[in-house]
């Protein structure tokens, strides 16, 4: 299997919420990242340009067109990050799960809302896709960004 590492920036927090996402997004991004050959799950969110990272702590998300060097490494900015602990104990696995939103962009609720509603559409389109083909496996390097 070839395995591609993609870098990251986490830039300052400026702010964060805490909400609930619904339990069937959340159980589908356990099971791919459980079936996946790396710790990370790369899913693009064509509809926003953006691309989501699913690890076991949270999933990232990306703007597919902003790029920054720093250190001189080269990487995506994260705009938001949903932190979840995907393999943390749970009640029910049909109950809303409780998260925490960090905002590190422009971006606020509405972008988060979209996201909610356009995600599982994109984990449809990844599985087809999953299943036509082997996808190529890819880990996460997360570094802060100094601004």
């Amino acid at each position: 299997m070839n395995i591609t590492t993609e870098t990251f920036f986490r830039s300052e927090e400026l702010a964060r919420e805490q909400v609930n996402l619904p339990a069937p997004l959340i159980n589908r991004c356990l099971l791919l990242l459980n079936h996946s050959p790396t710790r990370n799950v790369f899913i693009p969110v064509r509809t926003m340009q953006y691309q989501a990272v699913i690890d076991s702590d949270e999933i990232i998300f990306v703007d597919n067109q902003g790029y920054a060097v720093q250190g001189g490494k080269g990487g995506r900015l994260i705009v938001l990050a949903w932190q979840v602990a995907l393999h943390g104990p749970r009640d029910s696995l049909t109950e809303p799960v409780p998260i925490e939103v960090a905002y590190y962009g422009p971006e606020r609720h509405e972008t988060h809302r979209r996201l909610v509603t356009e995600l599982p559409k994109a984990i449809n389109i990844y599985e087809a896709r999953l299943k036509e083909n082997n996808d190529t496996g890819k880990t996460a390097s997360i570094l802060p960004f100094q601004t």
